[in-house]
């Protein structure tokens, strides 16, 4: 079965170092508005994306996520010039975790098919759960309530995008 939009989601793969070219916002403001679309849980749209494209910030976020795993000497953004943080509001909905998720999900498919390069980031719980980090969320207007799950790096990569693995043979089981 052909449709765009499933091979969309198989094509989709995680790139690891970007070029400075800027994303155009065009194409920011529809990979944001399709994120907004994920399912969340009862409706509630509890879920927040807070957009960095600030060289400054970009690079602070990049460092207090390095200093998460113990180095200094990396760069986990990759040299992305876009940086989008979900976070979830324990307050906002039982299942706020989850609605971050699929938004986190729904970012990265639709910046694949806009032709936006991307790969999710670990570590935005520990960073924005840093003093640090608080207080760059209450500068944003959100308080503990919100929980960083996911950053979603974009830009254009300056290589390959690289091809998925054959898929493991048990990965679907029916019964």
């Amino acid at each position: 079965m052909e449709h765009s939009v499933l091979e969309c989601l198989k094509t989709r793969r995680s790139v690891r170092s970007y070029s400075d070219k800027p994303v155009e916002q065009e194409k920011l403001d529809a990979i944001l508005e399709a994120a907004t679309y994920a399912p969340t849980g009862m409706g509630r749209q509890s879920p927040v994306i807070v957009l960095v494209q600030t060289p400054e910030l970009v690079k602070k976020l990049s460092t207090m996520n390095a200093a998460v795993m113990g180095r200094n000497d990396i760069d986990p953004f990759y040299g992305a010039p876009v940086v989008t943080i979900v976070f979830g509001n324990k307050k906002g909905s039982p299942t706020w975790f989850e609605d971050a998720c699929l938004v986190a999900g729904n970012l990265l498919n639709a910046a694949h098919a806009v032709g936006v390069d991307s790969c999710y980031i670990y570590r935005a719980k520990e960073v924005f759960s840093s003093e640090e980090g608080l207080t760059l969320l209450k500068d944003w207007g959100l308080d503990e309530n919100y929980v960083g799950v996911a950053n979603c790096i974009l830009g254009y990569g300056t290589g390959e995008t690289p091809v998925a693995p054959p898929r493991k043979p048990d990965y679907i089981r029916r019964v």
